[in-house]
């Protein structure tokens, strides 16, 4: 089975789209106010003392949550090393907790990332798979588009000779709304390479994460 085709990453073509829509937001001023819009639409008064403050503590909070569309991937990934000593084995860093919100109902995706790659005369600094998570995770997202822009990224710049991901997460769009389920996850992943070509690789990646199988559909 052939892997599938990675989308091509350029370098600074995220940070001009990100310039793009930074320029089209409205003002803090504006956003504050849509706040008040909604806290009106909820039934409540804005202007109630305990609701005074909420606009700007969302705003602010908005800063936070979303601040991935001010990230580079490819700026992040850049920075490699050659001196492996020969080091040929897969790199994993499992249990990566994210913090992301579904674009569906900005509800939000809590759960774990497991990102590993198959070096190919290079590696990159732990630090960065965790960065990469987070850069994706901080924008409005879908679980599925995720995982393979995680994927996408690592192995369109490192390009190792095989990289995988698996993301566990509970959506509050589930969980507190709609069906209201609580205690459900769901689990996704993205194979490039050695992971999706050699089972064996693929299992020895799934033990070290503590998974058995994935859906055939996943792979």
């Amino acid at each position: 089975m052939n892997a599938p085709r990675a989308v091509p990453l350029k370098n600074g073509k995220n940070a001009k789209a990100n310039r793009s829509v930074r320029a089209a937001r409205p003002s803090r001023a504006e956003a504050e106010e849509a706040v008040r819009t909604l806290i009106r639409w909820a039934g409540d008064d804005p202007a109630r003392e305990g609701l005074l403050g909420t606009p700007d503590r969302v705003v602010r909070a908005y800063d936070e949550f979303f601040e991935g569309y001010e990230s580079d991937p490819v700026e992040i990934l850049t920075r490699t090393f050659e001196e492996i000593a020969g080091y040929d084995e897969m790199v994993v860093l499992k249990d990566i907790r994210f913090e992301s919100h579904c674009e569906h109902h900005m509800l939000p995706i809590i759960g774990k990332a497991h990102v590993a790659y198959l070096p190919d005369r290079r590696v990159i600094g732990i630090s960065k798979l965790a960065r990469i998570v987070e850069a994706y995770a901080r924008r409005l997202q879908i679980q599925e588009k995720m995982t393979a822009e995680i994927a996408n990224a690592i192995d369109q710049v490192l390009q190792p000779k095989g990289v995988a991901v698996v993301i566990d997460a509970a959506h509050q769009c589930m969980t507190t709304r709609g069906v209201h389920k609580p205690g459900v996850s769901m689990v996704t992943s993205r194979m490039l390479g050695a992971f999706r070509d050699n089972p064996s690789t693929r299992r020895e990646f799934l033990s070290i994460i503590g998974q058995t199988a994935l859906p055939l559909q996943n792979v």
